[in-house]
C-alpha cells in the first residue's frame, strides 16, 4: 500500500515536471530565437538537412538599431516614463473609488464593480474614438500627458475591480477604530487601508505598468509622430515601406524587453500576492 502510494507520488511529481518544463520550452523558445538572430544566428532550411548560419556580431546592438530607428533610446525613455506615469495615475484614482464602493454599505455597489469589469473587457478599440475626439478638444493629441490620461482611463476600471476586493476583505473594525481616535478619510486612507493592501495595490501597479508598456493602438492613434513609444517604434519595423532586417529588429525587441524583465524581476514578490479576491467575498 505504501509502496503504491510512493510511486504514485514520484509519477505525479514526474508528470509536473515534464508539463511544466514544455510549457517553459514552449513559453521561451520565441524569445530565445530572438536573442538568436539579434547576434545574426539564424536558420538555413536552404540546405539539407536545415541547420544555421552563424556569423556572430554584436553589431545590432551597437550600431544598426541607431541606423534603423535614430531615436530609439528617447522612445525607451518615454516608454518607460509614460507606463510607469499611467500606472501611478491609475492607481491614485482606482483605490480611493474601489475604497468608495467598497464601504458604501449600498446593494448597487456591487452592481458598479461588475459594471467595471465590464468596462475593463471591452476592446482597446471601443474607448478610441471618443478619446481622440476628447484629447482633440483638450490640445491634447501628440503629447505625454495626452497619452497617459488617455490609457489612464481604458484601465482604471480594471483596477478599480481588482482594488475592490482587496480592500472588501478587510474588517471595517480597523477603521473604525481610526476614526474613534480622530483620523481624518485621508489618514485612513494612508495610514490603516493602504498598509494593510500595499503588496495587493502593487502588484495592480506592476500590471498596470505591464498593460501600459505594451499598449499599441492608443499611442498609435492619439500620436503622429512627435512622440513615440516603442510599440509604435517596433512596429515601423514590420512595414511594407521598409524592407524587414530581422537581426536588427530582434536587437531592438530584445533591448525593449529589458527594461521590462528587470523591473517585473525585481518585483517578483510582489506579483506573487496578485489574485483576484472579488469572487471570493460576494
Amino acid at each position: 500500500m505504501t509502496l503504491s502510494w510512493r510511486v504514485r507520488q514520484r509519477l505525479s511529481k514526474l508528470v509536473r515536471a515534464l508539463v511544466l518544463g514544455g510549457a517553459l520550452i514552449l513559453f521561451t523558445l520565441p524569445l530565445l530565437w530572438t536573442v538568436l538572430a539579434s547576434f545574426n544566428i539564424l536558420p538555413n532550411d536552404a540546405t539539407s538537412p536545415p541547420g544555421w548560419d552563424i556569423h556572430f556580431t554584436s553589431l545590432n546592438y551597437t550600431e544598426e538599431i541607431g541606423v534603423a530607428e535614430p531615436a530609439f533610446v528617447q522612445e525607451l525613455a518615454t516608454s518607460t516614463g509614460l507606463s510607469l506615469a499611467a500606472a501611478l495615475l491609475t492607481l491614485s484614482i482606482a483605490f480611493p473609488t474601489a475604497y468608495a464602493l467598497a464601504r458604501s454599505g449600498s446593494p448597487r455597489a456591487h452592481r458598479w464593480v461588475q459594471g467595471c469589469l465590464v468596462l475593463a473587457s471591452l476592446p482597446v478599440m471601443a474607448y478610441i474614438v471618443p478619446l481622440s475626439d476628447l484629447i482633440g478638444r483638450m490640445r491634447l493629441e501628440d503629447r505625454f500627458v495626452g497619452l497617459m490620461l488617455a490609457q489612464t482611463a481604458v484601465y482604471s476600471p480594471l483596477a478599480v475591480y481588482v482594488l475592490y476586493g482587496y480592500v472588501k476583505q478587510l474588517p471595517s473594525e480597523l477603521e473604525e477604530a481610526a476614526h474613534l481616535d480622530g483620523a481624518k478619510l485621508r489618514q485612513t486612507l494612508t495610514r490603516v487601508v493602504l498598509p494593510l493592501t500595499l503588496s495587493g495595490t502593487a502588484a495592480t501597479g506592476i500590471i498596470l505598468f505591464v498593460l501600459d508598456w505594451n499598449q499599441l493602438l492608443i499611442p498609435l492613434v492619439l500620436t503622429s509622430g512627435g512622440l513615440k513609444v516603442l510599440p509604435v517604434a517596433m512596429s515601423d519595423f514590420f512595414t511594407f515601406e521598409r524592407e524587414l532586417d530581422w537581426p536588427t529588429a530582434a536587437a531592438a525587441l530584445t533591448v525593449a524587453l529589458i527594461p521590462l524583465v528587470v523591473f517585473i524581476g525585481l518585483a517578483h514578490r510582489a506579483l506573487e500576492e496578485f489574485t483576484l479576491t472579488f469572487a471570493q467575498n460576494n
